[in-house]
């Protein structure tokens, strides 16, 4: 199956889960869970969450930024990859000067 991501409407998401600003993502979604490429502006965030029902795994293609799992903080720069466990919570924060862009999946369990 090929996911074309150029040919996904971009979707804006306002304080997604209690964070700052909005979010823009590319995603596609079914039962098993979604694959995404979302942008985090400068001074915007997603807000600490629970990863209820699946793992979250969050690889960071550009910018920088930082995540907050289970109350521990992790830098997140590009080539590196924030896992969150069903179970956890966790939030991301764009803390450098472009957008934070991150290609996530996550995997409904």
């Amino acid at each position: 199956m090929l996911i074309n991501f150029n040919n996904l409407n971009e979707l804006v998401i306002p304080n997604m889960n209690g964070g700052d600003g909005e979010i823009s993502a590319r995603m596609y979604m079914d039962s098993a869970g979604k694959i995404m490429i979302s942008r985090i502006p400068v001074g915007a965030s997603i807000g600490e969450h629970i990863q209820k029902t699946s793992n979250d795994i969050n690889f960071v293609i550009s910018g920088k930024g930082k995540a907050i799992c289970n109350g521990e903080e992790e830098i997140l720069l590009p080539g590196v990859c924030h896992y969150c466990t069903k179970g956890s919570f966790h939030s991301i924060i764009n803390t450098g000067e472009e957008d934070l862009v991150l290609f996530t999946v996550v995997v409904e369990q």
